[in-house]
């Protein structure tokens, strides 16, 4: 019998740790726009919906190449791509502090968005590094990357208060970073000639395993989990502000709250996949998310009614704690989630993890992308601000819906076998 080595070869802890360094200025980067976009909207007298398609600008090129990146990830290595990755983008960050017209960031966004790539280079790169015991975990500790999204909460705005309210500074300072980071990722991380996928098929091959049911779920769940935390570490810090009346720093900070969790614990994700299961991980974690947006979705309202005594008005709202503290829970939730959904692809495509995943992650971040223009519409056409998790909960109905559907039939199944008393 044939034993499976649970141990991790040598190297495997470094190229996780500068993996997961690089991936994390990358998310930096890639959700610059968080806290970029709000003087910029302000400069330019940008609406919502406009506000809402320059955060997200980013996110759709750092989606698109997402499968392509994957693909030439199991092709010649997941060192070489994501270094080269990197440095593509230093020039567009530095080009972003000199332009002056709308059009102007919405293309140089479309570049510098190609950061967000980096995920479907990174994942299947430190995956191959594990035994299948521990990918999981080893890909949610990569997935902590994600962090970078309130990494950007904290840096940019005492960026911008340190050159005296100039925004100008962040795209250089970003540069330079992702630079250093480029060549810090390099002389850290190793390759393996065994982790290449030898196959010769093209990609319009490789590309019909969306023929694939469980790809098409995948992608379903991982537009609410990844698409939902981009388009809400987007959103937030703009929330904050309009809706409580704090200023950009504390509102990043408070947005922050959000952002952190749904980076950090991904890597407990991963353990709770590996441990768990990753069906019945994502089944619990829609289910948090359902009720957190549920009663996130309550627009502030204030009703008065006729009593015997008189007229009495009323409040229901969320204050600023109860709000944060539920938007907390959430981005444990998606963490979470965000794992779990990875924890599928390894489990079921072992041999194409680059190509899935890369897929996969172009779902979910056009999601990231559509959600914060959505957001905006949404906004300025009822001018209510909570519509945004309305819209979240609407989304995490199909999901649930769905995962009964397609999971249930699997279900009935093994209870027969288990009745018949056959191996399952």
């Amino acid at each position: 019998m044939t034993t499976v080595p649970d141990k991790a070869p040598p190297g495997a802890t470094s190229v996780l740790i500068s993996s997961t360094f690089a991936f994390t200025i990358c998310f930096a980067v890639w959700m610059m726009f968080a806290v970029l976009g709000i003087p910029i909207k302000a400069q330019l007298n940008l609406s919502e919906t406009q506000f809402g398609l320059l955060a997200a600008m980013p996110v759709l090129t750092g989606s698109l190449v997402r499968v392509p990146l994957g693909i030439w990830t199991d092709r010649f290595g997941g060192r070489i791509v994501l270094f080269l990755l990197m440095l593509s983008t230093v020039v567009p960050i530095w080009l972003m502090s000199y332009a002056t017209e709308y059009w102007h960031f919405l293309v140089l966004a479309l570049f510098v968005g190609l950061a967000g790539g980096s995920f479907s280079v990174g994942t299947p790169y430190v995956a191959r590094w594990f035994p299948k015991s521990r990918q999981g975990f080893a890909m949610g500790v990569f997935g902590a990357g994600n962090s970078g999204s309130a990494l950007t909460k904290f840096v940019a705005p005492a960026l911008i208060a340190a050159a005296g309210g100039s925004w100008m500074i962040v795209p250089k300072v970003y540069a330079v970073a992702m630079l250093v980071t480029a060549l810090l990722f390099w002389f850290g991380s190793a390759s393996k000639p065994e982790h290449l996928v030898k196959s010769t098929a093209s990609f319009g091959a490789q590309l019909k395993m969306l023929r694939d049911p469980r790809v098409w779920r995948y992608c379903q769940y991982y537009s609410v989990v990844f698409g939902g935390y981009v388009g809400l570490a987007l959103w937030m810090t703009k929330y904050y502000i309009g809706e409580y009346g704090f200023d950009m720093k504390l509102a990043a900070l408070l947005a922050a709250c959000f952002s952190l969790p749904g980076g950090v614990l991904r890597a407990i994700g991963g353990w709770i996949s590996d441990k768990y299961g990753a069906y019945q991980t994502t089944w619990w974690v829609m289910w948090v998310c359902w009720v957190a947006f549920f009663l996130l979705s309550y627009p502030q309202t204030q009703f008065t009614i006729l009593t015997v005594s008189g007229p009495q008005t009323f409040h229901i709202g969320l204050n600023a704690t109860l709000f944060t503290i539920l938007l907390f829970v959430v981005g444990i939730a998606m963490a979470v989630g965000k794992a779990s959904v990875f924890k599928f692809i390894s489990d079921e495509f072992p041999q194409n993890i680059g190509a899935v995943s890369g897929i996969v992650g172009l779902a979910g971040g056009l999601g990231g992308f559509i959600l914060p223009i959505l957001f905006g519409l949404l906004l300025d056409l009822t001018g209510v601000r909570s519509s945004a998790f309305m819209l979240l909960y609407g989304t995490v109905c199909v999901s649930l819906v769905w995962m009964h559907f397609s999971f249930r039939p699997e279900s009935v199944a093994q209870g027969q076998r288990a009745l018949a008393g056959k191996p399952a």
